[in-house]
């Protein structure tokens, strides 16, 4: 069997993979084979794909595919794609002994396939316990609820819980606000099935996830941002926040990175400008709408900020713009800068460590 037959068996509904090749010669007399997927995918037959002839549960990984931002994604970067996609995945990390994982749970009823969440809890319950909830990176258009750094937390005295939500590539802002704010909710509602203290309930994310959970623990209050995701007599306001290296201030960032930023923030096809729906400096009060700053207010829970100084995806000062907005309206806000740190997942435990015992002090002791 051809190397793309095996990979497409590997594909998903979610994430449809790219296989390559070239056209198969085929002789005289000799059997027809089924053409390549790219081949197939090419209608016009002009060596590339454009969005429009992909299928339509492959378009939202166009953007991840186009390295070159052409519009267009050439063999070259349909073949490097593919590599990548079936490379060995990391397995899933063990869980911890005494923790029970719950997957797959529908957080609004009849939604979106991506309206799903994973609940990790002890397996004995004797009280109702705080819960943090993880929400993923990958620039709002691509990540998944798997491989939740949170889930010591539930050795700790916690529930943990981690969600998936629309991507960009499904639905522009604020379709991802309202799903995290869903997600919350419906927690609250089904607080007593699971063991959930619904009073106590932190939020911790990283990239695109740092700013989803900022933004829940600035706009508890704001009506715009609640969606129709169900549970409308449940509140999302949360009561901690960890934000791991989140964009605040979308229109700020091209300027902030300077030379040394990676990409082109402002560009049409920037994760930025994906999701809101249109070039992020055409679209500025719909940035503005998307920033955890635009809704700071003297009530908004206590903030753990976390960011690399070596960022070049998301300038630090990204996360000191937050911080001195919290200060100015007298919130509880710690910054803290990690020296040599780039953009992802931290490296040294005590910056994970840090995380626990922030949500430690916060849920475990805090009056709500």
């Amino acid at each position: 069997m051809r190397q793309q037959d095996n990979f497409l068996k590997c594909s998903t509904a979610i994430i449809i993979a790219f296989s390559v090749s070239g056209v198969v010669p085929v002789r005289a007399g000799t059997p027809t084979q089924e053409l390549p997927t790219f081949d197939r995918w090419d209608m016009n037959k002009d060596g590339q794909l454009s969005r429009d002839e992909l299928p339509v549960n492959a378009r939202p990984n166009f953007d991840r595919v186009d390295t070159d931002n052409s519009g267009f994604i050439s063999r070259k970067e349909d073949r490097a794609f593919r590599n990548r996609s079936t490379r060995r995945r990391p397995p899933t990390p063990k869980l911890p002994p005494g923790v029970l994982v719950e997957r797959d749970l529908e957080y609004v009823r009849n939604g979106h396939e991506r309206h799903r969440l994973d609940l990790y809890r002890p397996e004995k319950v004797s009280e109702a316990r705080p819960v943090v909830v993880w929400i993923h990176g990958g620039g709002w258009r691509n990540g998944n609820k798997n491989n939740c750094p949170a889930v010591p937390l539930v050795t700790r005295g916690f529930v943990v819980v981690s969600i998936n939500y629309r991507l960009s590539g499904h639905a522009v802002f604020p379709a991802q606000i309202h799903d995290c704010k869903a997600a919350i909710r419906w927690l609250r509602a089904n607080a007593g099935k699971y063991g959930i203290d619904g009073d106590h309930v932190g939020v911790w994310g990283s990239s695109a996830g740092g700013h989803l959970v900022a933004l829940l623990g600035t706009s508890g209050d704001v009506e715009d941002l609640e969606g129709d995701g169900g549970n409308a007599d449940q509140t999302s306001r949360v009561q901690a926040v960890c934000d791991w290296f989140g964009p605040t201030n979308l229109l700020l960032m091209n300027k902030q990175a300077g030379e040394f930023g990676t990409i082109d923030h402002d560009a049409a096809n920037s994760p930025e400008s994906k999701l809101l729906g249109g070039p992020l400096q055409e679209s500025v009060d719909k940035a503005k709408r998307a920033g955890p700053i635009t809704y700071v207010t003297s009530d908004d829970p206590p903030f753990l900020i976390v960011h690399g100084d070596r960022d070049l995806l998301v300038h630090w000062q990204q996360s000191q713009l937050l911080a001195d907005s919290l200060t100015a309206s007298n919130c509880d806000v710690t910054l803290t800068i990690v020296p040599g740190a780039g953009h992802g997942r931290f490296r040294d435990p005590k910056i994970t460590e840090a995380g626990f015992r922030f949500f430690e002090k916060t849920l475990l002791t805090r009056v709500p």
